[in-house]
């Protein structure tokens, strides 16, 4: 049977995680259970889902070094953050469910506005997903591949960054030039000279980039 629709069922919150500055979570889902690391913002109502930015199995599980410096930062400025592994890492239709469960997820928990960021296959994850829920007021795609973008145009009238580097081998800066082209306005593409896929070479422009725009669009004080 396809799957078609996700739920939360419920949640476990486990024991703060030092070396992340964050804290695990297990989703109950009724298409099963979704890890998560919660970086928790006291009295906040605005939060950003990391797609697939909580990576590994077990022991070995770690986030991004892109979602990590950005999402500590923002803890700062007031604004949480949900890093979630996908269940079926690959799969478009069950990663957008994951990412649905996550909004969701944070919706219960009492936050009203939520960015969605994803890197690489995520980035069309989070383009797919955006449309999905109200509560969704930004998106940021990073080095996005094209397959699954399509419903770009869908996420108007919410803001769309679109972030890639000129000297991505895996996916050419002409993804995000033709999802750029799809996508209405609000919408801004950034290309980073020499950047790789990762995008780690240009850190320095990179994280405050995404930490003045996510703090902007959620209406957080820089």
């Amino acid at each position: 049977m396809v799957e078609t629709s996700i739920s939360v069922t419920s949640y476990d919150m486990g024991a703060p995680m030092e070396e992340e500055q964050g804290e695990n979570v297990l989703l109950h889902t009724t298409q099963g259970d979704i890890d998560c690391l919660f970086h928790r913002a006291q009295g906040s109502d605005a939060a950003v889902l990391w797609a697939g930015s909580w990576r590994g199995e077990e022991q070995a599980q770690r986030s991004s070094p892109i979602a990590r410096s950005v999402a500590q930062n923002l803890v700062k400025d007031g604004v949480a953050s949900l890093l979630i592994r996908y269940r079926q890492n690959g799969q478009l239709g069950a990663c957008i469910r994951d990412t649905q469960a996550g909004v969701s997820f944070l919706e219960g928990l009492g936050f009203q506005r939520i960015a969605l960021v994803g890197h690489s296959f995520s980035g069309a994850v989070v383009i797919s997903a955006a449309p999905l829920s109200q509560a969704v007021v930004a998106v940021v795609a990073l080095a996005s591949q094209t397959f699954g973008a399509r419903p770009v145009a869908h996420i108007h009238p919410r803001p769309i960054l679109l972030v890639h580097g000129t000297s991505d081998q895996r996916l050419n800066c002409y993804c995000s030039e033709q999802i750029y082209s799809w996508a209405r306005k609000p919408k801004e593409l950034v290309l980073l000279e020499g950047a790789s896929h990762g995008l780690w070479e240009r850190k320095d422009d990179l994280l405050p980039l995404l930490h003045r725009w996510l703090a902007e669009k959620l209406q957080a004080s820089p």
